[in-house]
């Protein structure tokens, strides 16, 4: 995905900008990724076209996640919609599969996974027009007080791929917490944003370890997701589950046709 026709390669940084241009890229992924996911596409976009080696901007691109989650999670409790209990039962497995992932990063080409996830979005895809009251109202038959193991296994898994590339992991979550936790998506989505918050750090401190993070950069942008993820968290409490899954719709769209026109 281009977000400018032209290479932003040697330019200088520090000027008033480039510095814009970072806020309000992190502004753009904070929306988008507290309301459905895989907005970090942009931010990783853009720090590719800063010259960050792909590798550092995935690592980079996390410093944003962290405040953005962390902004989405208040304001989600605030309201009441936040499950903090079982937020952190799931958080177990998603930050092992986490460590796992982040590890893996820099040693899997990455090319070839991100076209096995776009045949998966396909998929999903579809999921959002069959039966698409599932996702609105949730299953309650499905909630459990405490998550079983198919469910924390599935976390697991989920927590892999996020620790691996990020990109894309809020639309997982939001899935395994509608379609297999029996969620509706204000409660998925407060549940989503909060465990994202919680394995966030554990994959800053591999990347940070592994040399493939830059903190000038990443903080700049973390003032736009802090901004986007206070924004975004008021649209999903306030218009509900019907906006979020057409918005959903949208971006798993566009996120498919960014990976397979590659």
């Amino acid at each position: 995905m281009t977000l400018l026709f032209f290479n932003l390669e040697h330019i200088d940084l520090y000027s008033p900008w480039i510095i814009l241009i970072i806020i309000l890229a992190g502004f753009l992924t904070g929306i988008i990724n507290t309301i459905a996911g895989s907005g970090s596409i942009i931010n990783f976009s853009l720090f590719t076209m800063l010259g960050l080696p792909a590798g550092v901007a995935n690592g980079t691109m996390r410093l944003g996640v962290v405040m953005q989650t962390l902004a989405s999670s208040l304001y989600f409790l605030k309201h009441k919609k936040l499950a903090v209990k079982t937020g952190l039962i799931m958080g177990v497995p998603i930050i092992a599969g986490t460590i796992l992932g982040a590890l893996l990063a820099a040693e899997i080409d990455e090319k070839y996974f991100e076209k096995i996830i776009a045949v998966v979005m396909v998929l999903l895809l579809g999921t959002l027009f069959f039966k698409p009251e599932k996702w609105i109202q949730g299953q309650a038959d499905k909630v459990k007080e405490k998550p079983t193991y198919f469910q924390l296994f599935i976390y697991f898994i989920i927590g892999i791929y996020g620790g691996f590339i990020h990109i894309g992991v809020g639309i997982f979550m939001l899935a395994a917490m509608v379609l297999v936790s029996g969620y509706d998506l204000v409660i998925a989505n407060g549940l989503k944003v909060f465990t994202v918050f919680l394995y966030t750090p554990f994959a800053i401190l591999v990347f940070s370890l592994e040399g493939q993070m830059d903190l000038y950069i990443g903080l700049i942008s973390a003032i736009g997701n802090l901004a986007g993820g206070i924004v975004a968290s008021k649209m999903a409490v306030h218009k509900g589950a019907g906006f979020i899954r057409w918005f959903l719709i949208v971006v798993i769209i566009l996120f498919i046709l960014n990976l397979l026109l590659k």
